[in-house]
């Protein structure tokens, strides 16, 4: 298993996290682009977006995924990764847990499969959804919304401290007492969490965040994750 949980960046926010999936993928094979988080409409937008983000990780090409049925066909192992976009976190959990392909990611991933996340597709790696929702509205009145878990017990939130002042205050607060009930990262659009089998590296230079017990905890990248 080899996921990139990352906080919502693009750019020059993801370059080393583009440099270190580049090093662990096949280059022989293309890479698939689930971008079901965003509206339809919006999906040729976020093909032009993709191949500028990866432009420089070695692939032979990038097909996109445009619906549900679409990705029910498709067979992962053919693929040097799967790139999961932002959007609607419910949205997105919802998609791949109605078509199947929530548990073709579990077993992919459990056979050794390369997926990056960014902003809604990292928070579905994460315990459940409960982190998120301050962000966003669950327009599909999703009930299920435990994740992937693959933090054993943590969830996620991204683009921590990526607002306003006031807006990072307001999600402090709402995760102090949310992680009352289980421990959160939040995670700021420059950093990446690289999960690899059975260790987790951080890339990037800012801090993180742990919620615990309603406390917070600063953490940086040379700390020991969590």
């Amino acid at each position: 298993m080899k996921v990139f949980l990352c906080g919502g960046g693009d750019g020059a926010q993801t370059i080393e996290a583009n440099k270190r999936l580049n090093e662990v993928i096949d280059h022989s094979k293309p890479c698939l682009y689930i971008p079901l988080a965003m509206e339809q409409a919006l999906y040729e937008d976020c093909y032009m977006w993709i191949t500028e983000e990866l432009k420089d990780v070695e692939i032979p090409g990038i097909e996109m995924v445009r619906s549900t049925d679409e990705l029910s066909t498709k067979e992962f192992n053919a693929y040097s990764a799967i790139f999961i976009g932002g959007g609607n976190t419910f949205k997105l959990l919802n998609d791949l847990k109605t078509c199947g392909a929530f548990e073709k990611l579990k077993r992919y991933l459990n056979n050794g499969g390369v997926v990056f996340g960014g902003s809604a597709g990292a928070i579905i790696f994460g315990k459940d959804l409960d982190a998120c929702r301050l962000d966003d509205v669950n327009t599909v009145n999703l009930r299920d919304t435990n994740g992937f878990d693959i933090l054993n017990g943590i969830s996620l939130l991204c683009h921590y401290t990526n607002g306003t002042v006031d807006k990072t205050e307001q999600s402090k607060q709402f995760l102090l007492e949310v992680s009352k009930h289980g421990k959160i990262i939040a995670l700021p659009e420059e950093v990446t969490l690289f999960v690899n089998d059975g260790s987790i590296e951080v890339i990037g230079t800012k801090s993180y965040f742990l919620f615990e017990d309603g406390v917070m905890i600063e953490k940086n990248n040379e700390t020991a994750f969590a």
